[in-house]
């Protein structure tokens, strides 16, 4: 078995990894997986995040029918995270990979393991799924130790986005966020949201590659992820590991954007190239105790928040808050406050 350096002092390695993935490929995905474990252990490092639901594909599977994604699914003991596990094993690192899973019940989820060098294996099941009516919502959050004395936790794509639950992990611990993603490109229903990226720019992308890269750097790829994604990390005094897809997916382009953030919401490595790429940073853990977001941690008031647990009873599921295009009310009033 191979084993990175522990990790020495106050630093953790790091990477993260875009990549085109196949629709339904499970051995080629699987292979570019293990092309970049390869490759994240030879750079030195502990963990290395892939994309969501990387090893099956991802947009394409609102397509299919609720058996054919039946067909699709994997326990979280099936063959292909049994793969990504043996790799983390052998090679003495953590690997992040996102599959569609069915449990025992049947049920499926949109979910993501980490596998770790001694054979363990944590999985995260989306909490607001919404690429399928067959796939349900996951109802915990992921926070687990890992060997290098650094609580990990896992987010997938939109749980990132409600902020609550990114609060909620860190609350628990977690001092390293894994937030894999295929998003960039996609058509909002929000007036100043993304939009999608025409496919002929990334079919073109090794004859004008200035014209794919502003799009991956634009409004609807990295710029959409710095109106949010530092504060993410600076709020909750947190390193955030980003993966996403890159390239082709269904009728969307996915942007890459791979980066690292510390725990001041900085960047510290990132990638917008138009292609399958890595990124890796060391991670100064001593930043961790004075960063600002954990010193605000200190300051909270939860005698304050009951709010944030009531039900004001027009929410919706993740598929229709996902997919509505009416309005949202502006003036909403938790049911219990009705008179």
């Amino acid at each position: 078995m191979e084993q990175p350096d522990q990790a020495k002092g106050d630093g953790l390695r790091c990477a993260s990894v875009q990549f085109e993935h196949r629709p339904d490929d499970k051995a080629y995905n699987l292979g570019r997986v293990e092309h970049y474990v390869r490759e994240a252990v030879g750079g030195g490092a502990h963990l290395v995040a892939f994309p969501e639901m990387c090893l099956l594909g991802y947009w394409h599977l609102r397509r299919h029918s609720a058996e054919r994604l039946r067909e699709l699914a994997e326990p979280l003991t099936g063959p292909s995270v049994g793969r990504v596990r043996d790799l983390a094993v052998e090679r003495g690192v953590a690997v992040g990979a996102g599959f569609l899973e069915a449990d025992e019940q049947g049920r499926l989820f949109n979910s993501y393991a980490v596998c770790l060098p001694d054979g363990q294996v944590h999985r995260h099941r989306k909490l607001h799924a919404f690429e399928h009516e067959a796939i349900s919502s996951g109802d915990a959050y992921t926070v687990f130790d890992t060997p290098w004395g650094v609580r990990a936790g896992i987010l997938i794509c939109w749980d990132n986005n409600l902020v609550e639950n990114v609060r909620a992990t860190a609350l628990m611990g977690a001092s390293v966020l894994i937030a894999p993603h295929q998003t960039g490109g996609t058509a909002s229903r929000s007036p100043h949201g993304m939009r999608p990226i025409p496919a002929e720019l990334w079919h073109r992308r090794h004859h004008d590659p200035e014209a794919i890269e502003a799009e991956l750097r634009g409004p609807n790829g990295r710029e959409w992820l710095m109106r949010w994604l530092p504060a993410r990390a600076h709020d909750n005094g947190l390193f955030v590991v980003f993966s996403n897809g890159v390239g082709e997916d269904d009728d969307e382009i996915r942007t890459g954007n791979a980066m690292i953030l510390d725990p001041y919401g900085r960047v510290l490595a990132e990638t917008w190239a138009a292609a399958d790429a890595m990124v890796a940073a060391d991670l100064d853990l001593s930043l961790l105790p004075l960063s600002t977001g954990r010193r605000w941690l200190q300051g909270r008031r939860p005698e304050l928040y009951d709010i944030l647990t009531r039900r004001f009873g027009d929410e919706r599921d993740p598929r229709t808050a996902r997919f509505a295009a009416d309005p949202v009310p502006i003036l909403r009033v938790p049911r219990s406050d009705r008179s």
